[in-house]
C-alpha cells in the first residue's frame, strides 16, 4: 500500500512559472489524498514548492538533505521530518528506503540523475514500485525521445517501457498511483 511518495524535483528558483504551479498542484494533490511527501528536503525552488503546499493542505512531509546543503542553509525546517545524511549517495538511499512510489517532476542534473537510478533499479528488480514522470509542458520530451532511440538501438529492452509512466499533468500522476498494478518485465540479460 502506497503511503509516502517520493518527489525527485528542481532545486532552482528561476525556472518558468508554469513548474511551480504543477509542484505546488502536486503538493496539495499529495496531501488531500492522504500521501506523505520524501523529498530532498531543500525550501528552494520545486523542492519548496511541493512542500510547503504539502504542509498548506494539511499534509505531512519528510525531507532528506545532505549537511553540506543543510549548512547552505537551503533545508526547508518546517519538515515534519528531517534527515541529514552524509552525502547525495546516502540521501537517495533514504529516499528510496522510505517511499513506495517515485513522481519525478522536471528538473536539471540531479533530478535526471535520481530518476535514471530509480529506473535502472526497477529494471534490475531491486524494487517494484510506480515511477511516474510528470511531463509538465513537454519538458521531458527530448529524455522521452533518447529513451526510444536507446530502445531503437536494443540497449535497453522495449518492454522496459512499462519501467516508468509518463503523464502530462499532477492529477494524472495521483490517478496512477491510485492504478498501479506491478507490470512483470523480462530480466535484463
Amino acid at each position: 500500500m502506497i503511503k509516502q511518495v517520493c518527489v525527485y524535483c528542481s532545486s532552482s528558483n528561476a525556472v518558468a512559472q508554469s513548474f511551480f504551479v504543477a509542484a505546488e498542484k502536486l503538493g496539495e494533490l499529495l496531501a488531500q489524498q492522504d500521501y506523505t511527501l520524501v523529498y530532498g528536503g531543500g525550501h528552494v525552488g520545486l523542492m519548496g514548492a511541493v512542500a510547503r503546499a504539502v504542509h498548506a493542505h494539511g499534509g505531512k512531509v519528510i525531507g532528506v538533505i545532505p549537511e553540506a546543503l543543510r549548512a547552505k542553509e537551503v533545508a526547508y525546517l518546517a519538515a515534519d521530518e528531517l534527515i541529514i545524511t552524509r552525502d547525495l549517495r546516502e540521501r537517495k538511499a533514504a529516499m528510496q528506503a522510505r517511499a513506495q512510489a517515485f513522481i519525478t517532476l522536471p528538473g536539471g542534473f540531479g533530478t535526471l540523475e535520481e530518476v535514471m537510478e530509480i529506473i535502472t533499479l526497477k529494471q534490475l528488480g531491486f524494487h517494484s514500485a510506480p515511477i511516474v514522470i510528470l511531463n509538465t509542458e513537454n519538458y521531458y520530451q527530448p529524455l522521452l525521445d533518447f529513451f526510444e532511440h536507446v530502445f531503437r538501438h536494443r540497449f535497453a529492452k522495449p518492454e522496459h517501457r512499462e519501467l516508468y509512466h509518463v503523464v502530462p499533468t499532477p492529477e494524472e500522476a495521483l490517478a496512477r498511483l491510485k492504478d498501479y498494478q506491478p507490470v512483470v518485465v523480462p530480466d535484463k540479460w
